[in-house]
Formats: structure tokens, sequence, C-alpha cells
């Protein structure tokens, strides 16, 4: 089947987001409730690696991550029915944007800087990206990427809300969209 005949409801799912905006855990539990696969981009570089994000930026750099990261998002979007989180940095690559508008649903979860920074100290030490950065570094980092992420067909403003609220958001205008445009016969 190629991607053309592919219907709405069969399209693959594609989270972006800032890092440590929850793709992977919101992604997970979308993933459960629409009986799909879940697949974290990272988490499969880092299994055909054997080593974490981190070590692989270290060892091969960051050109080369984002190589193997284009490699596989590119395979992953033209198959059915899977759940996808990107790392917060994929999205930066123009091509990448274009293979997910065009090949799946990308929702962009959004958090407002305020309730971001909370989360720091969770996440720091996980992230290349973030090491050696103060925090108005990692605020203009924030910023900047917030204007790339708004390529994309769906927002979910997730301050103020749980993980289960945030899915079920998610579940519930899938489910619309698949009945307004695409209506059983």
């Amino acid at each position: 089947m190629t991607y053309s005949e592919m219907s709405l409801r069969e399209k693959s799912i594609v989270f972006i987001g800032f890092m440590g905006v929850g793709k992977t855990t919101i992604g997970e539990l979308v993933a459960k409730k629409l009986y799909r696969d879940f697949v974290d981009i990272d988490q499969e570089i880092e299994k055909m690696f054997q080593m974490p994000t981190s070590q692989i930026f270290k060892e091969f750099g960051e050109e080369f991550f984002r190589n193997k990261e284009k490699e596989v998002i590119s395979q992953l979007s033209q198959q059915r029915l899977k759940i996808i989180s990107v790392g917060g940095g994929a999205f930066l690559q123009e091509e990448i944007q274009k293979i997910c508008l065009s090949n799946c649903i990308v929702f962009f979860l959004d958090l407002s800087w305020d309730s971001w920074k909370e989360r720091i100290s969770l996440i720091i030490d996980s992230r290349p990206v973030l090491q050696g950065r103060s925090l108005e570094d990692i605020e203009e980092l924030f910023y900047t990427r917030q204007a790339i992420y708004s390529n994309h067909h769906s927002k979910v403003e997730t301050d103020n809300l749980d993980i289960e609220e945030v899915a079920n958001y998610i579940v519930d205008s899938l489910k619309m969209a698949w009945d307004i445009y695409e209506p059983s016969k």
C-alpha cells in the first residue's frame, strides 16, 4: 500500500515538542488507548548502537546522530498505525518536517517556558544538547525551537493538564477527525 492510498485512520501519529515535554510518556499512553505500536526514535537509535544518546553524540557527533534520526523517521513515518515520538531536535531538519507532515498526523505538545523550567532538574543530565548551557541559553533554545514546532497538524497545550487528560484529548480529537473526514460506510 502506498502512502497516498492510506486512509486517515491508518496514518501514523507523530509527537513533536521540546525535550522533556512528555512526548514519550504521552505517546505510550495514546498508543495503548488506540491499540497501536509505540516507537520512540531516540530509544530505537539507542538500541541500534547499544548506548545512550549522550554517548552516541560524544562518540559519533551530532551530525551523525541527526542523519541516523532522519533515516529511522523516514522509514517509520511510512508505516501504518504507529505512534512515533521524535526527539526534541529532530524537527529542526526541514526534511524530517516534510516527511512527517506529508506521511503522518503531527501533534505538537506545547508547554510554557515556566512550566518546562520546573522539569529541568529531571532531564538535564540525559540531554546532551543542554550540557554546559546556562538557563538563559536554554531559554533561547526553547523559544527558537517553538517557532520550528509551529509546523504541525494539531497543537495541544499541556500546561495544567495531567498525562491522562492530554492523552484523552488527543484520542478524542483523532476519533472526531476520523468520523468527520472518513465516516463509516
